[in-house]
């Protein structure tokens, strides 16, 4: 099973940017699909973005549409979630996680990293 590790929260204001990273170990990185997904206190965690195998197929959250990109580097084991127009209402626990289809289902999703926080202020 391939071993994840987040990196790249903070705190930002409104309107700002971060890029969230997450470097993958111990497993065949180029067979998984990556997602990403987020969690706040007291609420399910959600989907927000995934990519395929070869990095030519995304999907996203509809909340995030437009603002948030994923992106893969197979050479260096890494997916990227890039975060422009940050909203307070972003603000959540961010988890990578590989599944083996890109889908929003996170209990399709096998390997999970420790989360890495990010928090916008208004």
């Amino acid at each position: 099973q391939v071993q994840l590790v987040e990196s790249g929260g903070g705190l930002v204001q409104a309107g700002g940017s971060l890029r969230l990273s997450c470097a993958a170990s111990g497993g065949a990185f180029s067979e998984y699909v990556m997602g990403w997904f987020r969690q706040t206190p007291g609420k399910e965690r959600e989907f927000v973005a995934a990519i395929n195998w070869y990095g030519d197929m995304t999907s996203y959250a509809d909340s995030v549409k437009g603002r948030f990109t994923i992106s893969r580097d197979r050479s260096k084991n890494t997916v990227y979630l890039q975060m422009n127009s940050l909203k307070p209402e972003d603000t959540a626990v961010y988890y990578c996680a590989a599944g083996r289809r890109i889908n929003n289902d996170m209990r399709t999703y096998t390997s999970w990293g420790q989360g890495t926080q990010v928090t916008v202020s208004s």
